[in-house]
């Protein structure tokens, strides 16, 4: 098992990064959709949740078959190709796991457990008040959104913190030393806990899971930031609505749409 606690510095108030992120989410998903490939929404839906009160609940299948080589697929048992995620966002709460229950069953799971922070710049020690036999497992990374190196293949202009300056939230662009002078400032801390029970692959394969969450934790946060003309203003009933409409539209592109993102090689 790996831990790992990543801290995202933000320059909104955490409850515009509520809004952003969801989003955020919706547009990223229907980037992904088509052709029996994407995000399949199977709940989305108001709960409480007890400590944390009332919140929404989602379960989400990602369904990847087309997302990897013909023989792949061909070699792939049924199954492996699908991944669950359920999510509790009781904001500043959320809790996420990602599973494959049809295939690897508890052999593998994803949780990431976030609180976000006003006025915070990724500072507190242990915020996720863990014990101390996993605070000596767990590994701190601090992400910054403008300064830190990015994939190439994630990089567009217009995704770019340190070009875009947002008109409606008179922010930006980003300078390098933002995290010292940008107000609001917040820190999103992303704890996210990793087990791949697979012998003679784990510690690949959980290395591997890591990696790929940093990678996705920074690009995303740079679209979220670059996308806040789009969202900058919107409420939650706002966001509910987008969420339904957008449900429709990846069910539509997921079985009739034209394939995203396909390998074949």
């Amino acid at each position: 098992m790996l831990i790992k606690e990543f801290r995202i510095i933000l320059p909104f108030t955490p409850e515009e990064y509520h809004v952003g992120q969801l989003w955020s989410v919706a547009q990223a998903s229907k980037n992904e959709t088509g052709g029996g490939d994407g995000v399949e929404v199977v709940i989305n839906e108001e709960r409480d949740f007890d400590k944390h009160g009332k919140g929404q609940f989602t379960h989400k299948i990602f369904h990847l078959s087309h997302k990897v080589p013909r023989f792949v697929r061909a070699l792939a048992p049924k199954g492996s190709l699908e991944v669950h995620e359920e999510a509790i966002n009781a904001f500043p709460y959320i809790k996420t796991d990602i599973t494959n229950p049809d295939y690897m069953k508890d052999g593998f799971k994803i949780t990431i457990e976030s609180i976000h922070i006003a006025d915070d710049r990724g500072l507190q020690e242990n915020v996720h008040n863990l014990p101390p036999d996993l605070l000596k497992l767990r590994e701190v990374v601090t992400i910054d959104i403008v300064n830190d190196p990015y994939d190439p293949r994630d990089y567009k202009p217009e995704w770019d913190p340190r070009l875009v300056r947002s008109e409606r939230a008179d922010r930006g662009p980003l300078k390098p030393d933002w995290k010292e002078s940008s107000q609001p400032i917040m820190c999103a801390y992303k704890l996210v806990t990793c087990e791949f029970k697979w012998w003679g692959l784990q510690t690949r394969v959980e290395s591997m899971i890591m990696k790929a969450e940093r990678r996705i934790f920074t690009s995303f946060h740079r679209q979220v930031y670059c996308w806040l003309d789009e969202w900058y203003g919107m409420t939650m009933d706002d966001i509910r609505r987008i969420e339904e409409e957008t449900r429709k539209a990846l069910e539509e592109a997921r079985t009739k749409g034209e394939l995203r993102g396909m390998s074949e090689q």
